[in-house]
């Protein structure tokens, strides 16, 4: 079978509603028994699964999702919010940026963007409602802020781009760490860009005394010296991304447990959510890994390159089609899909043209971070719609575009400035 028909027939089936588990596998298959025949490809089959099961790296990844599920129970989001907000509420927007600047917090001991948007959505919500700011302002800001759990360390998405490019996920963990931090920046901004588009005016909220704002923020020190624990271990070499998994799920039992909230009824919930979850995204990724055995198989990348060299238009022109490629996608696929089916097809490529893997693994999550907010298919914005049923959906995409305006210029900003991704993992 051509590559594509491989293709078309992989996007017939993930729109059909075939679970994309399944249309991986179920194309890989069929592809590679018509390249090199049943048996082989049955044995190969076998042994992707069973390499990839028994993997030392993937271990990664229920460590992690661990790590999350416990900081989610330990109800630090509150706090997070409460400390952002101690310091930001007296500014214009300032409860906007604050969810902002939570959400950042949040997604840094979570990883996921999805957990992120539904727990800092019920927390922020009712406070911007309150004091007068448009449903419209207050749903995109949780949305959007929300997309940032899946750059900010550690980040599972990562995670995925690293085993299917074999590149450091520890280096991948700290190139995220700041396009993040610029990407809250460029919220913020897009907050104030939000009130002067729609010309909102809120009331001044009084600003707290030092003393308050001192005493909210103390409330997050644990979160904090988790996140610097954690990758400050992976900067410094004294673990590994796998053990500093470890030792951040350990971290995320021991401040649910002070928090007094690590019952038996919480911990067997987390083990069971954190397990089902992990299968779901093991079949996702060993599908994946076996249609790349199809891709390279069927001369996808070798056609791809080749048509690459005739256009000539050289590293930023191929950067730049990428760029729409993903804002294309983003409006029909869903973050995980698009990872999943364009990294195998494009990373040779830019290995090709000499790009740096652990750049184009940040520039490829920043690119998907857009899908969680754009129409028609925006995750979070029909999470958004879940916590909040009574704000149309309409509001909250018109709501997003300033986010999503900003979230192009800090692509078109990392393309320019490289060192933003390359300057903390290479000074490692």
């Amino acid at each position: 079978m051509d590559w594509p028909l491989g293709l078309a027939l992989l996007l017939g089936l993930i729109f059909a509603g075939l679970p994309i588990a399944f249309a991986l596998t179920l194309v890989g298959v069929i592809g590679v028994v018509s390249i090199i025949g049943l048996d082989p490809a049955m044995a190969m089959l076998g042994q992707v699964y069973f390499d990839s099961g028994k993997s030392y790296t993937l271990s990664v990844v229920p460590l992690f999702l661990l790590m999350g599920n416990f900081i989610v129970q330990s109800g630090i989001a509150s706090e997070l919010y409460d400390a952002a907000n101690a310091w930001l509420r007296h500014r214009k927007g300032g409860l906007a940026m604050a969810t902002i600047v939570a959400c950042g917090g949040f997604s840094s001991v979570c990883g996921s963007s999805l957990a992120t948007t539904a727990t800092m959505g019920r927390i922020s919500l009712p406070a911007m409602r309150r004091y007068g700011y448009s449903d419209r302002l207050a749903a995109a800001s949780v949305a959007a802020g929300g997309t940032l759990g899946i750059l900010i360390p550690p980040s599972v998405i990562l995670v995925i781009y690293g085993i299917l490019t074999q590149q450091d996920i520890g280096k991948l963990f700290l190139a995220g760490l700041v396009p993040g931090l610029v990407g809250i920046l460029f919220y913020l901004v897009a907050v104030r860009l939000s009130l002067w588009l729609h010309a909102e005016d809120h009331g001044a909220i009084p600003r707290l005394p030092l003393r308050e704002r001192l005493r909210a923020t103390k409330g997050v020190s644990g979160a904090l010296v988790l996140f610097v624990f954690v990758l400050g271990g992976i900067y410094l070499g004294v673990f590994t991304a796998t053990e500093a998994a470890g030792m951040g799920a350990g971290g995320a039992i021991l401040i649910t447990a002070l928090r007094r909230r690590l019952t038996w009824r919480v911990t067997l919930a987390t083990l069971f959510d954190t397990a089902k979850t992990t299968a779901v995204m093991f079949f996702i990724l060993f599908g994946a890994l076996y249609f790349l055995n199809y891709v390279n198989l069927s001369g996808l990348t070798t056609d791809l390159r080749a048509f690459v060299t005739w256009l000539d238009a050289g590293r930023l022109g191929v950067i730049l089609m990428m760029i729409v490629l993903f804002l294309v996608l983003g409006c029909l696929l869903e973050s995980l899909s698009m990872i999943l089916l364009t990294v195998p097809v494009l990373y040779p490529i830019v290995q090709g043209l000499g790009i740096d893997l652990i750049w184009f693994g940040i520039f490829v999550v920043v690119a998907t971070e857009l899908s969680y907010i754009t129409p028609p298919i925006g995750m979070n914005v029909f999470v958004m719609r879940i916590v909040a049923p009574d704000i149309p959906l309409a509001s909250v995409f018109s709501g997003v575009l300033p986010f999503v305006f900003v979230d192009v210029l800090r692509l078109l900003l990392l393309i320019a400035v490289p060192g933003l991704a390359l300057f903390v993992p290479n000074s490692m």
